[in-house]
């Protein structure tokens, strides 16, 4: 992984340098968010099941939807501390969607990323696109939750590519572990491709 990160020029924090000393650390590392996070997306499902058994569901706007169950259950001061994290999650995701980004497009066309110069070069555009997709969201009633399908569709797709990819290297270099990608690679492939092949806006 600091392999990976290094190929990007080294341009993030000394940390970054420093992050994997040893490629054995992916697992706790990677595994360990992935299942945190997924414990976290059990826990609101719960939580939603709970409270819309009781109140009955009027709503499908997520915001809405959280704001609703925070408050409920945990009072002013509780109910804001939920939200905030809510609000903080987008915000650190959008942040390192956007670096990442830059990366990928930097070391594509091979821009040397430590004069400033040059990230501003890359990021700019990459902002006023942001900006623009934003101010489309707010101008329309239903543009945020068109643009969030797609979002979500898309972070999957990449997920599923990611894999596949994972999928030959491990088939070339560990023949024996390939599965351990390719079966989720199958999977989520039927699940995207069914997605957009169904859902309106594909």
């Amino acid at each position: 992984a600091c392999g990976a990160i290094s190929g990007f020029h080294a341009t993030q924090s000394p940390m970054m340098a420093r992050c994997m000393t040893n490629e054995k650390q992916g697992r706790p590392i990677f595994y360990g968010a992935m299942i945190v996070e997924g414990l976290v997306a059990l826990i609101w499902a719960a939580a939603a099941n709970a409270f819309f058994s009781q109140n009955g569901m009027g709503e499908n706007n997520a915001a809405i939807i959280i704001n609703e169950i925070s408050t409920s259950w945990l009072g002013v001061l509780g109910g804001g501390l939920a939200v905030l994290g809510v609000i903080f999650a987008p915000i650190t995701s959008g942040d390192t969607a956007l670096r990442s980004a830059r990366l990928i497009m930097a070391d594509m066309f091979a821009v040397d990323q430590k004069p400033i110069k040059n990230r501003l070069l890359i990021c700019v555009p990459m902002f006023l696109v942001a900006a623009a997709i934003l101010l489309y969201s707010l101008n329309d009633a239903e543009g945020f939750n068109i643009i969030w399908r797609y979002f979500a569709w898309a972070n999957q797709t990449l997920g599923v590519i990611t894999l596949w990819a994972l999928s030959v290297w491990l088939m070339r270099t560990r023949r024996k572990w390939h599965w351990m990608t390719l079966i989720p690679a199958i999977f989520m492939t039927v699940v995207v491709t069914l997605y957009i092949l169904i859902a309106d806006e594909g």
